[in-house]
Parts: C-alpha cells; sequence; structure tokens
C-alpha cells in the first residue's frame, strides 16, 4: 500500500529528528554547565560543596561502616559534628560509586573531577525525566520534547547544578523529577498502579539526596488527597500511593539524618493520614462490591468508618503529645507560613536565601517561561486529568513556597519547564496543523479526490456526501485538509467549537473561507519565526545566566580600576597559606560562613561551618567577635590559634556583623542590652562606626592599619597574612592557653552516649564554664516540647516587631 508506506516512512522520519532534537537537549544540558569546568578547571564552589567534597572523600577512603560513625572532631571544636548522622549521603554515594565504576572500566579520573561533573550529568538526566513527566501530564510526546529543551537550559535549574557546584540540589532535582514522573505514571489506568513501586524507590534516593524531600512527599500526598475530594478516587490511586508510600517510608527510615521523623515531625504526618484515608475509601468501596450497597448505605458506612478512626486518631495524639512524641514545624518551614516572612531565628533570617522572592527573581530564573507557563496551566485547566491536576498543584504550591523563601525557586524550574513545554507544543502543533491543512497537503489531496484510492479520499468522499445530505457545502469539512491526529492538550480539534452558537456559523465561514485561509498561514508562519527568535533569545540569555553562576567564588574574574581582567585568587590562597604555613591541629575561627571551605581546602580545625546545627555555639562565635578587643582574645585564646575575616568589601564580614551581634544577642543578651536587632552595632550615616562598632574585635581585625587610627593590640594578635586584593586578613592569637588546647585534645574530657561509642561530644574547656552558664538557651518560637520564659516569648515579640517596623 503506497499511501501506508508513506505514512509510515513520515512517521520514522520524524520519530528520527525528535530522537535528533533530544540528543540535542541534553547535550546542550551539559555543556551549559561546563562553562566554569572550561574556564577554571573542575574546582569545587561556594562553601557547601566543600563540605560535601570533604564528605565523599571520607567516604571513599574509610568505607561505608566508618561513614556513619563518623564524628567529626575537626568541625564545630571543641564539641564537633555527628556527621554520620547528620548527613544526607545521597550525593556522596553517587560520586563514590561512579567514581569506582570509571576505575573499574579503566577511565582514570580523579574523585575531585567526579564531584565536579556529577552536577553536569545529572542536569541532562533531570532533562530527561522532567521530559517524561510533561509527556505523561499532556499526554503529547511533543510537549514532552519542548519541556526538556526549556529544563535543559532553564536557569532555576542551572543556579543549583553547574559544573563543580557540587550541592545535594545538584542530584536532587533529578530525584525529584524521576519520582513525580514514575508517580503519575503509576495513575495513568487501572493496570499502571505498579509503577507506585517505583516511584517509592525514587523518592528514597530523594530523601538520601536532600532535606527537600518534605516538598516531594507533601505534594504527592496533596495529589492524592485532591483526586479524592474532586471524585476521582479509584482502585488505582490507593493501590499506587500505598505502594509509594510504604515503601518510600521503609526506605527513608533507613537514613540517619531522617529516622522516624516521617512519623513523627508535623511537616510529615499530613501523608501518613492520607495514606489512612485511602485505606478507608477502599474498604467502603470494597464493601459496596461485595454486599451491593447503596449510594446511601456506603455514605452511611464512610461516617461510621471516617468517626471511629478519627476519634482513635485523636486518642492517640492526646496521648503521645504530652510524651514530645511529635516534633515541632522548624523554624525554615514555619517561615512558609508566617505573614512577617520572617522565623523568629536571627540565624535562620540572616541568610539571605530565606529571605522572601521578589517578582522580578521569577523573571531572573524563568525568562520567558514567565509568559508560557501560564499558558500551559491554563491548558491544564481543560479535560482534566489525573496527571493533570498533578501539574496544577505543583504549580500552585511551588509559587507559594518561592514567594516566602527565594531559594524555593528552584522547585519552580521543573514545573514552568512542563508548563511551558505544553503551551510551546500546542502551539507549534497548531501553527503546523495549519501550515500542513492549507498549503503542505493541499496537493496530495486534490489526487486523493481523483482517484478515490487512498483511505483519505474515501474519507473525504464521505464527508462531502454527508454533507451534502444535510444541506451544507460539501468541501467545507475538508478546507482544513486531512484531519489531524486528535491533540493532547485537552483543546477542541476545531477551533470553532470553542465560540458560543451565535456567532459560531460567521466565525466558521469566514474562518474557512479564502481570506481566513491566509490569515491563518500568516499567523503560522509568524509563529515559527517568532518562537524561533524567542528560543534564540532565551538560549542566550541561559547562557549568559549559566556563566554569570559559574564563578567558584573562591576564584573569580574582575576588573581592576585600570580596566585589566584580573582572576583574583584571594580566598584559595587564603586557604592554602593556611594549610602550609600552620600545624596541622591549628585552629581557626571565622564566621560560619567559611568553615566549610577552612576544613575543604585548609584541612584546619574550624569552630563553625553551614550545617548551623547549634544556635548557642554560633552565638558564642558572634560574642568573640562583636566583644571589645580585650574581652573578646579573652574567650579566643581558650578555643583559637588563628582567626579569619573576609575584609574585601561587599559581602564581607563588616556588611555580615549586624547578624553576627544579633545572633549573639539572642543567647548572650549583654552583647545589645534590650534590643534584639542591636540598631547601634553597625555604622553612622555618614560612614563612621557606632561606639560599640568601633571597639570590637572584628572591626578591629578588618581595618587594621587600613583605617586611620585603627590598631589591633599587638599583645594579643598578630597579623600574619593579608591577601593580594585584601579580600581575606588572617591574624595569629597571642597568648593562646596551652591548657585549654591540651585538655580539649584529650579523648577522656569527650562525653560518650555509651562507653567505647563512636559518639562522643566534646565539651569545653573549664575556663569558658563561666561564660557558658551566662547563655541562654535560644528556644525557637515554634517548639511546644519547650517551656517558654516570659523572657523568651519577650524577646520574639521585640524581634518580630523590630523587623516588621524596619521592613
Amino acid at each position: 500500500m503506497p499511501g501506508t508506506e508513506t505514512e509510515g516512512g513520515n512517521k520514522l522520519m520524524w520519530l528520527g529528528i525528535k530522537g535528533l532534537m533530544l540528543l540535542y537537549f541534553c547535550n546542550s544540558a551539559y555543556r551549559i554547565r561546563c562553562h566554569a569546568i572550561n574556564e577554571y578547571g573542575p574546582i569545587i564552589h561556594e562553601f557547601d560543596p566543600w563540605f560535601n567534597m570533604r564528605a565523599t572523600q571520607y567516604l571513599a577512603d574509610n568505607g561505608w561502616t566508618e561513614f556513619f560513625h563518623w564524628f567529626d572532631h575537626r568541625s564545630w571544636y571543641p564539641l564537633g559534628r555527628p556527621v554520620g548522622t547528620t548527613i544526607y549521603p545521597g550525593m556522596q554515594i553517587t560520586s563514590v560509586c561512579i567514581w569506582k565504576v570509571l576505575g573499574w572500566v579503566g577511565i582514570d579520573m580523579s574523585l575531585n573531577d567526579v564531584c565536579a561533573y556529577v552536577p553536569t550529568w545529572f542536569g541532562v538526566l533531570a532533562t530527561l525525566f522532567l521530559g517524561l513527566l510533561a509527556r505523561e501530564c499532556s499526554g503529547s510526546w511533543n510537549a514532552g520534547l519542548a519541556a526538556a529543551g526549556i529544563m535543559a537550559i532553564i536557569p532555576a535549574h542551572i543556579m543549583r547544578s553547574v559544573g563543580g557546584g557540587y550541592d545535594n540540589e545538584s542530584v536532587a532535582v533529578t530525584a525529584m523529577c524521576s519520582t513525580f514522573y514514575f508517580w503519575v505514571r503509576s495513575l495513568r489506568n487501572e493496570n499502571s498502579w505498579p509503577f507506585g513501586i517505583a516511584a517509592g524507590l525514587a523518592y528514597i534516593y530523594m530523601v538520601a539526596a536532600w532535606g527537600g524531600y518534605v516538598f516531594v512527599l507533601n505534594l504527592v500526598g496533596i495529589h492524592a488527597i485532591t483526586l479524592v475530594f474532586v471524585g476521582r478516587h479509584s482502585t488505582k490511586l490507593q493501590r499506587a500511593y500505598t505502594l509509594f508510600y510504604i515503601i518510600g517510608t521503609a526506605g527513608a527510615v533507613q537514613v540517619p539524618v531522617v529516622g522516624w521523623t516521617p512519623l513523627k515531625s508535623l511537616e510529615q504526618l499530613g501523608p501518613l493520614g492520607v495514606l489512612v484515608i485511602l485505606q478507608l475509601m477502599e474498604y467502603c468501596e470494597t464493601q459496596r462490591r461485595k454486599r451491593d450497597l447503596t449510594d446511601q448505605e456506603v455514605n452511611a458506612l464512610r461516617v461510621k468508618v471516617f468517626l471511629g478512626t478519627a476519634g482513635a486518631g485523636i486518642a492517640a495524639g492526646f496521648l503521645l503529645l504530652p510524651t514530645g512524641y511529635f516534633g515541632p514545624l522548624s523554624a525554615r518551614v514555619r517561615g512558609l507560613f508566617v505573614q512577617h516572612t520572617k522565623t523568629g531565628n536571627p540565624l535562620v533570617d540572616s541568610v539571605a536565601e530565606h529571605q522572601p522572592a521578589r517578582p522580578e527573581a521569577y523573571w531572573h530564573y524563568l525568562h520567558y517561561m514567565c509568559y508560557f507557563s501560564p499558558i500551559g496551566f491554563f491548558m491544564c485547566c481543560f479535560r482534566r486529568t489525573d496527571a493533570k491536576f498533578f501539574l496544577i498543584l505543583y504549580a500552585v504550591i511551588a509559587y507559594f513556597f518561592s514567594l516566602k523563601m527565594v531559594r524555593l525557586i528552584i522547585l519552580t524550574g521543573p514545573i514552568a519547564s512542563a508548563l511551558g513545554g505544553m503551551a510551546v507544543a500546542a502551539i507549534a502543533e497548531a501553527a503546523m496543523s495549519q501550515l500542513k491543512s492549507n498549503y503542505i497537503l493541499q496537493d496530495e489531496e486534490e489526487d486523493e479526490d481523483k482517484t478515490g484510492k487512498s483511505a483519505g479520499g474515501k474519507a473525504g468522499a464521505a464527508a462531502k456526501g454527508k454533507d451534502a445530505a444535510k444541506g451544507k457545502d460539501a468541501s467545507k469539512g475538508r478546507r482544513g485538509g486531512r484531519r489531524a491526529a486528535p491533540p493532547a492538550f485537552g483543546l477542541p480539534d476545531d477551533p470553532m467549537e470553542l465560540l458560543p452558537e451565535e456567532v459560531k456559523a460567521e466565525w466558521t465561514e469566514l474562518y474557512h473561507s479564502p481570506t481566513g485561509k491566509t490569515l491563518r498561514f500568516a499567523a503560522s508562519v509568524f509563529a515559527f519565526i517568532v518562537g524561533f527568535f524567542a528560543w534564540q533569545s532565551f538560549s542566550a540569555y541561559s547562557n549568559q545566566m549559566a556563566i554569570g553562576m559559574s564563578n567558584p567564588s573562591i576564584v573569580f574574574k574582575a576588573r581592576l580600576q585600570s580596566g585589566q581582567e584580573v582572576v583574583i585568587n584571594d580566598y584559595l590562597d587564603a586557604y592554602n597559606w593556611l594549610k602550609n604555613n600552620t600545624p596541622y591541629d591549628s585552629r581557626v575561627m571565622a564566621w560560619w560562613d567559611y568553615g566549610y571551605q577552612i576544613s575543604g581546602i585548609a584541612d584546619r580545625i574550624t569552630i563553625a561551618d553551614g550545617n548551623t546545627w547549634n544556635h548557642e555555639h554560633i552565638a558564642t562565635l558572634g560574642k568573640c567577635l562583636t566583644s571589645e578587643e580585650s574581652l573578646a582574645h579573652a574567650i579566643v585564646r581558650h578555643l583559637a590559634d588563628y582567626v579569619l575575616v573576609w575584609t574585601g568589601g561587599g559581602g564581607d564580614d563588616l556588611a555580615k556583623s549586624p547578624h553576627m551581634a544579633r545572633i549573639g544577642n539572642s543567647v548572650y543578651s549583654d552583647i545589645c542590652p534590650d534590643d534584639p536587632l542591636c540598631r547601634h552595632f553597625g555604622f553612622n550615616k555618614d560612614g563612621s562606626p557606632t561606639p560599640t562598632m568601633a571597639v570590637s574585635l572584628l572591626y578591629k581585625l578588618h581595618a587594621h592599619n587600613q583605617q586611620n587610627g585603627v590598631q589591633i593590640n599587638g599583645t594579643l594578635f598578630k597579623e600574619v597574612f593579608t591577601s593580594r586584593y585584601n579580600m581575606v586578613r588572617i591574624y595569629k592569637v597571642r597568648k593562646v592557653s596551652k591548657k585549654s588546647k591540651k585538655w580539649l585534645a584529650d579523648p577522656a574530657n569527650r562525653i560518650c552516649d555509651a562507653p567505647g561509642s563512636w559518639y562522643c561530644n566534646g565539651q569545653y574547656p573549664p575556663a569558658l564554664a563561666k561564660l557558658i552558664s551566662k547563655r541562654r538557651s535560644f528556644k525557637q518560637l515554634e517548639d511546644f516540647n519547650k517551656e517558654q520564659t516570659a523572657q523568651d516569648l519577650e524577646y520574639q515579640r521585640k524581634y518580630l516587631q523590630g523587623l516588621n517596623q524596619a521592613g
């Protein structure tokens, strides 16, 4: 059959084109993430990635068992940190596995290089899974292809997946997209529920990779319960969700940092409730089928079952609540729901990523998808399916949370790509359909009408006969050319069907007239031209954004006043100086931001780092830096051998000093008496330091011999290093307490949870006992398991009131 052969050839041709386009998008996803590696080499970026790299190296050197029993006494000095039980290890395990497999197949690649490339590789995988998700939700492979192309280069995803950006999100987004794909795939039809197993397994990897797994769990739970509320409950839903939740939770509790929180934390109990509801719904439906119950009888049964279960649940809750079984909302999660967008925790509020997103941030990270995604969202509202409900909920929830915390814009990247891909594909299909029906296939159709041999010719003749019988223009049904396959986006085949009946006839005649035909052709050509230039613009913008996001931070390019471009190595030089010029047991005090880089690059003992698990310890660090020089030295000499400060302007330590004071004051109220915001610790309008700032250790270290009249006390501190461009300064602490250092180095002075255990917390030296006794434990406002004093509540009130007045 010549027609069949031609049709098969066309399908094969289009399949080949789509395959090449997918390869192109995957290649784009890889190349756009390699800017930093091509420019600076395989260097690890930023702060957190250096801890991740150090942890990966420890896993590779010491193995699985030692890794999960690793108590790091070279960080959070002198307390230490139980890394094995406080880390999401998925990325580290993945990297070591890749590194070993490469070695087995004869590819010589260092572990550092593997870690640098992991974000680029997983960026490609995320692109593929997002394409599959969009295809599953839309029913269109074209939409999936377009979504993959967008996901490959959208800045909202690139910002956490550039080469060298070895951060948890670089693999977690891939895990999230795969979990979402397998979840919606499990709801395709009555026989697809076994895909819930794959969704549960993908979710386990998500849990192991990133704390954002809570979002994934709750979104799937919200989707499931929404389907129940809109009358789309089904056996496949109950089975798929049961498999997902039970398998996923069984795996999640095996991750040490997670433990039993899925069954205890208020943030994760909702999906457990959904599981119970689905079982009860299925039980009632089973009874309907077994006993042939009427709707009224089923409703009565549901009331009995749900009331009984609710009563049992409430009773259990009342019994468990006094025991402290239920965990409170974390400060970060609580901050997503409060009106003032602040958590009440000055440590959490000090992180720029935790601030609310501005409207321009969406254009910055999503670009043209700000226009296309709403179109895709609107399309999901037609002919709604279980999968389309998922996209709708994902879009609404991700947008809400990203408004509250700019860091969470990363969650909008996949959904913006999926919805944008649906819109782009629908527009492209509509335009192509007009071109094919109006002109490209016109000659072919005339031949078919003459011969009457092809299936299309027969269909056309039948259509004409049918129209003639109705007294209509026989050719009207064919003027649109060969009927295209029904679109997968939920819109009518004929756009005229959307019009009201009173105007449909008039507009339909115009639509099929020669003038309408010409206008449709022109509009289609225009759409392709605009689409081509829009893609070029989006691609160029994304590449520029990728280049801007690819600065490793410890090494970057800048221009001098003369216009000369230079590479700034100050931070790397400072850390290398520590590594090469100080003893291995040297303790370096610096603000917590830099702890990961000091331990990862310089391999020296740090006081605090980005894990921020101990608020009171960071507050003690803040007190050291913001106190008067001699008072600060009296503390520092028992904890550190060197003090490192960033002095390069912009985001240096003076810019962060208000946060240091606020965090310190939340535990040591004598820093800023009766002023939680520490308004008097800073600078006057003329740029001069306030009295408390002028005498602080931080200011003296920052401005020593660089501001008129500012000098450090040479008997207490000695300048030993200032970087080339004055970005970093390092001071040696004089009169270090050898007694305290020796006491802290003795393992006998650590407190173990059991004799011979690996879990042994360090202690502060006896010389600081008086200082530590004055600390007020910071009690977060949301922790109902801790008794709060009137002083705690008054502090929170003044802190939040001050922020609201300032903002």
